[in-house]
This record gives C-alpha cells, structure tokens and sequence, in this order.
C-alpha cells in the first residue's frame, strides 16, 4: 500500500494547482503556434524555447503545491525537472543557432559575418 491518503483538496489548493497547470499549458500552446507560424528558423527558436520553460515552470509549480498539500509535507523532488529544463534548454539553443549560423554562412545567406577573435580595429 502507497503512504499517500487521497482524498479532497482544499479549495485554495484546488484553485492555485488549477491555475498553474492552465498557465503551463498555455504556454506550452503558445510556444507551438510559434514554431508552426514564424517564417525562419531564428525566429522559430525562440517560441517553443521561451513556452516550454515556462511551461515547465509553471506546471512544477502546480505539481509542488498538489502533492505538498496532499501528501502533508513539502513535495521539491519536481524542482529536478526544472533545473534539468533550465540547464538544457538555452544549451540546446546555443548549439542549434550556431549549427543553423555556420549552414547559412556556407550557402552564404543573409547572416552577420563571423565575429573576429582578438580586440576590435
């Protein structure tokens, strides 16, 4: 048998878990109506980047504050999830700009030249 009891929430509880996972949801809808209506690919970026952080926030905000108030005790292990989405998310970014940079350089499209190393003339 699981320790957990469930049973009703409190209506504020109720209210806030609610709120947040529309929030999360919402933003994640957001960032995939980005990704399918912006024209480039750096524009596209940056929606499902900025809608799945937060997202992810919000929805691990709805989760805390559920099983905190279900379980009696202060529920942080979905606190992992955010750090693992806050340190991958931009990384991943990074390396998808640079990738999509140095292909559009080799075709020699509309990008800003490569930034020279050393201090500026």
């Amino acid at each position: 048998m699981s320790d957990f009891i469930v049973g009703p929430l409190p209506l504020w509880a109720e209210i806030v878990t609610a709120v947040f996972a529309v929030l999360g949801a919402a933003f994640a809808a957001i960032g995939s109506f980005g990704l399918v209506r912006l024209p480039t690919f750096f524009r596209r970026i940056h929606a499902p980047t900025l809608g799945a952080t937060v997202g992810v926030w919000c929805m691990t905000i709805a989760t805390i504050v559920y099983f905190s108030v279900q379980g009696y005790s202060l529920f942080l292990h979905a606190t992992l999830i955010v750090l693992f989405i806050a340190l991958t998310a931009p990384i991943t970014t990074i390396f998808l700009m640079r990738a999509a940079l140095f292909r559009e350089r080799q075709k020699g499209g509309n990008v800003p030249p490569a930034a020279k190393s050393g201090p500026p003339d």
